[in-house]
């Protein structure tokens, strides 16, 4: 932060301006306690029920009245500087919006002014008086809300910094779930795999028929479960993900167990569920996979 020489060279700020407030620190200490008081009425009719509630204290009162005549210490130094800058990173921890600093300035700026008018007579003295009060308010005014703008910068960096950790914690995870899901897909289709063939072991035990449609069965499961693998690794290549594929797998296995069904010769209306859930599903999957085309083709 800008201090000392460096932003009284901005605003102008000299040692005359200095020896003007001090020479009217008399007559304004005069008038701080009805400067103060003025402020806090004209605060209250604001309105603002939070601000209402720190400002009635004694404590803030007196705090209010000292940086009211320190306006006119004629000691801007290092310390003076630090002090506004502390004002202003209180008030943001206070919670109290920044908009509600500029207002108070507004009022002691304009309520000073007409102390001054009322005690200077020289018209030239006047607006010299009123020219450094001015300067002083504005470094104030600078100062407090710049150190505003440092406190609310750092609560949003370490909240940048927790989003950030939560967000790279939450990908790793997400990367590892699908590692873990490849590799259970892995086993699935590692296990399918042993159905078929058990399957075909079974032509030799059974009927040569259901044998061959058990077969057909986990064959289609099995392709069933290479698509999903497929669709999970192109996924976490960044691909898109293709819901289609999960409606297949239900259409897949409605199918298989309808074969199965009537291998076994149950009863009708099993079937004619069975056939009805095929219908529904075959139509859901088509409007689904044209969609998903539609939107690669673009």
């Amino acid at each position: 932060m800008e201090i000392g020489l460096k932003i009284k060279g901005h605003y102008g700020f000299t040692v005359k301006d200095e020896a003007r407030l001090r020479a009217v620190s008399p007559i304004m200490s005069e008038y701080g306690e009805l400067c103060i008081n003025h402020l806090h009425r004209q605060i209250e009719e604001l309105g603002d029920t939070a601000v209402l509630k720190k400002i009635k204290t004694a404590r803030l009162h007196k705090i209010h009245l000292d940086w009211f005549l320190g306006l006119f210490s004629g000691t801007a130094d290092l310390k003076y500087y630090t002090n506004l800058s502390n004002v202003g990173y209180v008030h943001s921890k206070m919670g109290i919006n920044p908009h509600f600093v500029n207002v108070a300035i507004s009022i002691v700026r304009d309520y000073s002014m007409k102390i001054l008018a009322t005690s200077i007579e020289d018209n030239e003295e006047l607006m010299d008086t009123q020219s450094s009060l001015n300067k002083i308010l504005d470094i104030n005014l600078d100062l407090i809300t710049s150190s505003y703008l440092e406190e609310q910068m750092e609560h949003l960096s370490s909240m940048y910094r927790v989003k950030g950790t939560l967000l790279r914690f939450a990908e790793n995870f997400s990367s590892f779930m699908n590692l873990i899901l490849v590799l259970l897909l892995i086993c699935l289709t590692i296990g399918v795999v042993g159905l078929f063939f058990y399957d075909l072991a079974g032509l030799i035990r059974s009927n040569l028929s259901q044998g061959l449609i058990s077969a057909l069965g986990s064959l289609i499961v099995l392709w069933v479960m290479i698509e999903l693998m497929n669709t999970e690794i192109d996924h976490i290549k960044g691909g898109t993900f293709n819901i289609s594929v999960f409606i297949g797998v239900a259409l897949v296995t409605f199918i298989r167990d309808l074969l199965i069904t009537t291998l076994k010769h149950e009863a009708l209306n099993t079937g004619y569920y069975m056939m009805a859930v095929i219908l529904v599903l075959g139509l859901v999957y088509w409007l689904i996979k044209r969609t998903e085309t539609k939107e690669r083709s673009q």
